[in-house]
C-alpha cells in the first residue's frame, strides 16, 4: 500500500492539519486503521492523533481517495471529534489504555 498525500490545510484553531491523500493499494480496499497507521508513519505522528474521515474506492480500480484530520494530540482529537468518529477509529480505547498505564 502507497499513500500520496494530495494537500494538507493547517487549521490552527482546532489543533489540527486536514489531509487529502491517495491510496495506491494491490489486494482489496485498506481498512480504516491499516490507512491510519500507514498515513501516520508517513507524516511521522502517533496513530491516535490521525483520524481517517472518509474512503471512497471506486469500483475496480486500484485507488482510495481519503480525507484525514491529523491533531497535534491525541487529547486534541478526543476533545474535538465526535464520539462515533474516535470509535471507527479506535482512538478512546488507546487514550484509555495509555491513561491505565501512567496510573
Amino acid at each position: 500500500m502507497e499513500i500520496d498525500v494530495i494537500s494538507e490545510e493547517e487549521n490552527p484553531m482546532l489543533h489540527r492539519t486536514d489531509v487529502r491523500f491517495e491510496v495506491t493499494h494491490e489486494e482489496a480496499s485498506p481498512s480504516r486503521l491499516s490507512v491510519r497507521d500507514s498515513l501516520a508513519a508517513k507524516l511521522n505522528k502517533d496513530a491516535d492523533e490521525v483520524v481517517v474521515h472518509r474512503l471512497d474506492t471506486k469500483y475496480g480500480m486500484r485507488k482510495t481517495v481519503g480525507y484525514a484530520k491529523v491533531y497535534d494530540s491525541a487529547e486534541a482529537a478526543v476533545d474535538v471529534e465526535q464520539e462515533y468518529m474516535l470509535e471507527r477509529n479506535k482512538i478512546d480505547e488507546e487514550a484509555d489504555e495509555s491513561e491505565e498505564a501512567e496510573a
